[in-house]
C-alpha cells in the first residue's frame, strides 16, 4: 500500500512548500491579508491575485520583510514606473524601510524597490527575495525582455508575484506566472491542462477532464481574492462606491457617395476610424475636462491624441512614452500630490501601479481592444479607498465598429471567469475550508433517529 501512496504522490501536480513558517505578523494587516502573507511566506514562490485596493503593498513589504530577516539577504521589489515613490511612501506609513535604487551599487540591507526597466543594473545573486509588483504588466514586455525577469529571478530562492485578479481563461497570464515561479514550464502547462480551441494556435481551452487538477494545481501556488468576503471574512471598508459609465459618440468620415458613415469592420479600419476623428474626440474630451475643476485622468492611445489633448487642456500634464524617467516620475507622483489637477498619457504608461483614489473622473479619448488596459485604467481610481462614485466617459466614433462591444463583452467573459476562479480557491481558504478528514480508527456512530 505504501508503494502505491508513493506512486500517486509522484503523480500529483500539487506545489510543495518551499518557504517557512512565520511568527505573529504586524497588527496593520487585515485577516484575510494576514492569511496571504502567511500562505506566500509557506509557499516560498507564490503568486497573490488580489483585485484593486486590497492591499497588496502592505502584503508584500511584510513578505519582504520577513524573508530578508530569514535569509539574512536583501529583498528587491520591481514596480512600474512611479510606483517606487509610491511604495516608499506605504513602506514610512507602515515603519517598514524601502530604499529606492538605481542600480547594484544603490542596494543594501532589507527592501530595495527599482523600476522594471532597471534590472539591467542589478546581479541576482546575493538577493534573498524577489517581488514583482503589479506583476502582470509581463504581458506588456516583449518576449526577450520577459524572459530577462524570469532568468533573473531563477537564481533566487524567494519569489512573489502580486497583481489584479487574472482573467483564468488568459493562458499567456498564467504561463508567465508559472513560469517566473518555476512551477511549470510553458510547454508543461499546455500539455498537461490546455487544448487547442479550433484551428487557431492562439486560442486555447482548458481540457475537460483536467479542470479539477488545474484549480488545484493553481491553488497550490497562488491565491485569488475580489473581495474579504471571498475568504470568509467580512467586507468592512472594502465595499466600491458606484461606477458610472458614459459613452460619447462624434461623428466619423463619411466616404464617398455614402450618406451615412460605414462602420469599421477590421482592425486596419478601425485604425483608420480613430485617426480621422481625433479632433472630434479630442475636442469633447477637452470641453468635459475644462468645465471642470476637479482632478481627471485622460486616457489616449496615440501620440497624436496625447499632443492635441495637452494642447487643449491648459492646466494639463503629459506624459509621453519618449519622455525622460524624471520627467515621467515628477508628473505622475506631482498628479498623485494634487500638483497637477489633469494627467494626460497612455494606459500602457501608467495603468498599472497606482493608488488615485483622490480622482474619480476618468476620460479614455478612444478605446483599444485590450480589456486589460481598459479595467486597469479604470481601477486607478475604482478602488477600495474611493470615497466617491467614479464617472468613466468614453469617447469614440461611430464609424468605428464594435470596439465597445467588444470590451463589454470581454468585462462580462472576465467577470464570469474570476467567479469560477474564486469559487474554485474558495475550498483552499483555511477560513472556509472544512479541513475534516476520515479516520478509520473513530467508531461509525449513528443519529439518534436511526437508532430509535
Amino acid at each position: 500500500m505504501g508503494n502505491y501512496d508513493q506512486f500517486l504522490s509522484t503523480k500529483s501536480l500539487v506545489v510543495e512548500d518551499a518557504g517557512f513558517d512565520t511568527g505573529s505578523l504586524p497588527d496593520f494587516l487585515y485577516p484575510f491579508q494576514e492569511e496571504c502573507v502567511r500562505f506566500a511566506i509557506k509557499k516560498g514562490r507564490a503568486a497573490l491575485f488580489e483585485d484593486c485596493g486590497l492591499g497588496k503593498t502592505p502584503q508584500q513589504l511584510v513578505w519582504a520583510q520577513r524573508v530578508s530577516e530569514y535569509t539574512g539577504k536583501p529583498v528587491l521589489i520591481l514596480a512600474p514606473l512611479a510606483v517606487n515613490q509610491q511604495t516608499c511612501r506605504e513602506g514610512c506609513k507602515f515603519k517598514i524601510p524601502v530604499r529606492m535604487c538605481r542600480s547594484q551599487s544603490d542596494v543594501g540591507d532589507g527592501i530595495n524597490i527599482a523600476n522594471y526597466e532597471m534590472l539591467d543594473h542589478f546581479i541576482p545573486y546575493g538577493f534573498g527575495g524577489i517581488v514583482l509588483d503589479e506583476s502582470s504588466i509581463l504581458k506588456n514586455f516583449n518576449g526577450v525582455r520577459r524572459q530577462e525577469i524570469t532568468e533573473f529571478a531563477n537564481h533566487i530562492a524567494y519569489r512573489l508575484a502580486c497583481t489584479a485578479t487574472p482573467a483564468p481563461n488568459d493562458l499567456i497570464e498564467i504561463v508567465n506566472h508559472a513560469e517566473f515561479l518555476s512551477v511549470l514550464s510553458p510547454k508543461e502547462v499546455m500539455a498537461l491542462f490546455f487544448r487547442q480551441d479550433g484551428n487557431t494556435t492562439h486560442k486555447w481551452r482548458i481540457k475537460g477532464h483536467a479542470e479539477s487538477d488545474f484549480w488545484a494545481w493553481l491553488a497550490s501556488w497562488s491565491r485569488a481574492v475580489r473581495m474579504p468576503s471571498d475568504m470568509g471574512y467580512p467586507n468592512n471598508g472594502f465595499v466600491l462606491p458606484p461606477l458610472n459609465v458614459y459613452q460619447h459618440t462624434v461623428d466619423g468620415h463619411i466616404e464617398d457617395g455614402f450618406l451615412f458613415p460605414i462602420e469599421a469592420q477590421t482592425l486596419q479600419d478601425r485604425n483608420q476610424a480613430r485617426i480621422e476623428s481625433i479632433s472630434e474626440r479630442v475636442r469633447v474630451a477637452a470641453d468635459l475636462v475644462n468645465h471642470s475643476n476637479d482632478p481627471w485622468i485622460v486616457w489616449c492611445d496615440r501620440n497624436a491624441e496625447s499632443e492635441m489633448l495637452a494642447n487643449s487642456i491648459p492646466d494639463a500634464v503629459e506624459v509621453k512614452g519618449s519622455d525622460d524617467m524624471e520627467h515621467k516620475a515628477d508628473a505622475i507622483v506631482g498628479f498623485s500630490d494634487g500638483q497637477y489637477r489633469v494627467l494626460v498619457t497612455k494606459p500602457s504608461i501608467a495603468g498599472f501601479g497606482m493608488n488615485w483614489q483622490h480622482c474619480s473622473n476618468v476620460v479614455f479619448v478612444g478605446l483599444s481592444d485590450s480589456f486589460e488596459k481598459y479595467y486597469q485604467a479604470v481601477r486607478r481610481c475604482w478602488r477600495f479607498g474611493q470615497k466617491n462614485p467614479v464617472n468613466v466617459h468614453v469617447i469614440v466614433a461611430n464609424t468605428e465598429g464594435a470596439v465597445v462591444s467588444n470590451i463589454e463583452r470581454k468585462e462580462r467573459n472576465a467577470n464570469e471567469m474570476i467567479t469560477k476562479l474564486v469559487a474554485h480557491m474558495g475550498r483552499h481558504y483555511s477560513h472556509t475550508r472544512n479541513d475534516s478528514r476520515y479516520d478509520g480508527s473513530v467508531d461509525m456512530q449513528l443519529p439518534t433517529w436511526m437508532e430509535e
